[in-house]
């Protein structure tokens, strides 16, 4: 097997992750890593002892000793550092989000169009095997046309991250785009329409309010419902808690049909 070789631009809590992971596969080879945070950096260096470390993505792009990058960063710094990596030939999975705006998304998709490589968000909750046998059922016909797709999720607040910047809205995109995203993708897969009306209703009720940065309260959700509507009249919902210690059962999703 050709050896290809991943850069890990990003090495916090998700980069870490990546970077164990990455170490199982057959093939991969973690040759750079990348993060303004000395500690981050240190982290990271300790699992990939023969990596070269940069304190700046550019310079891990300039030296060309990469073939794909994983980018882990921060959710606010995503624009910044794929308008860097969409110039150049490399594949590029980045993690989810894509971006904290519309207008940004819409802004990367033009800078990937026409490129040969991979430009891959990371919705990987697809491919988890209980939820990948349900999508195989669905499509096989096991309900028939699917009608209605729920998602519950009750689980622990936000952790910590480096700097603590998602707890606030403005880095993130928000709860509903930084943790949920992959939810709605979940429900864009598996419904035969297309989401064409999205109600919600959230709030700030348990989480963060006793934590001050810089004098400044997280601004979070915590917990939400939200309904979307399709154009051929299928419906998904999402049953969102984020102060439930919940360690059964934490997610539960059902599709329903014909």
């Amino acid at each position: 097997m050709t050896t290809l070789r991943y850069g890990i631009i990003g090495t916090g809590m998700m980069g870490l992750e990546h970077v164990n992971n990455l170490l199982h596969v057959d093939g991969a080879e973690i040759s750079a890593l990348a993060d303004p945070d000395a500690a981050s950096r240190e982290s990271a260096a300790a699992l990939v002892p023969g990596a070269t470390v940069y304190a700046d993505h550019t310079q891990l792009i300039q030296d060309d000793v990469c073939d794909a990058v994983v980018l882990a960063s921060p959710n606010m710094t995503h624009l910044e550092v794929l308008t860097d990596l969409l110039a150049t030939d490399l594949h590029i999975l980045v993690e989810k989000p894509l971006c904290t705006t519309v207008e940004d998304c819409y802004t990367v998709i033009e800078l990937a169009e026409g490129r040969d490589a991979l430009t891959w968000v990371g919705l990987e909750y697809r491919y988890i095997p209980q939820i990948a046998r349900v999508i195989d059922e669905v499509d096989s016909g096991a309900v028939g046309v699917p009608r209605m797709v729920a998602i519950r999720e009750h689980r622990f607040p936000f952790l910590q991250k480096v700097g603590d910047w998602n707890r606030f809205t403005r880095n993130t995109g928000g709860t509903l785009v930084e943790k949920t995203c992959h939810f709605f993708d979940l429900m864009c897969r598996i419904m035969p329409g297309a989401p064409v009306r999205v109600m919600a209703s959230g709030a700030q009720d348990v989480n963060h309010l006793d934590e001050s940065y810089n004098g400044e309260v997280p601004d979070i959700l915590d917990n939400a419902f939200v309904i979307v509507e399709f154009d051929d009249g299928g419906r998904g919902m999402l049953d969102l808690c984020m102060f439930a210690e919940a360690t059964h059962d934490q997610e539960q999703l059902s599709v329903a049909g014909e």
